[in-house]
């Protein structure tokens, strides 16, 4: 199936409110996780929704809708420079590898019904070049490695072998299963 892109502004609010529904995905986050860190279990799942919604009309975009053939959301990837997401510095073996300000996908959402369709693979192919547009030397990525015995189940991180058919290569692995994948960009912004 191929999935039309875009990114995520205020004009592209309602889709993504359909996409995450009256719960916000994954149990209110609303994309907060990355920013605040567990502090957005706390909050009333309406300000999460709040500040992702400020976020998207501010700009630049926090992130990436994939959309069917009839118009429908079917998944969504956050997107931002790393510096944005401070929980990823404070999260446990997905510490920064360097000082190199790369950008980041640090998590999906797919509508169930699309889940296996290609979704998570059409938004990274979409990522690198709205990130190497906006400067970026990298994108790096902390996806689950399925093909670990024991993996964590939860991948709303991605899976590394999606990344790795993408072209990304794994720069550090603190946890067995829990790979950093990143895929440079040259000076003229274009991938190797």
């Amino acid at each position: 199936m191929d999935f039309t892109i875009r990114a995520l502004t205020s004009a592209e609010w309602p889709a993504l409110e359909d996409l995450f529904g009256r719960s916000g995905a994954s149990n209110g986050c609303w994309c907060m996780y990355w920013r605040i860190g567990p502090r957005y279990r706390d909050r009333p799942r309406e300000q999460n929704r709040e500040d992702l919604r400020r976020l998207a009309a501010a700009g630049p975009p926090p992130g990436l809708l994939a959309f069917d053939d009839d118009g429908r959301a079917a998944g969504w990837c956050e997107l931002a420079p790393r510096a944005e997401l401070g929980w990823l510095a404070r999260a446990r073996y997905l510490e920064p590898v360097d000082d190199l300000p790369v950008w980041s996908i640090p998590c999906f959402y797919v509508r169930s019904s699309y889940r296996g369709q290609g979704v998570m693979g059409a938004l990274i192919g979409a990522a690198l070049p709205v990130a190497a547009a906006a400067g970026a030397p990298a994108l790096e990525a902390y996806p689950v490695d399925t093909a670990v015995q024991g993996h964590s189940g939860n991948l709303f991180p991605g899976v590394a072998a999606a990344f790795a058919g993408h072209g990304f290569r794994v720069v550090a692995r603190r946890k067995p299963d829990r790979p950093v994948m990143r895929k440079v960009f040259d000076r003229h912004g274009i991938s190797t």
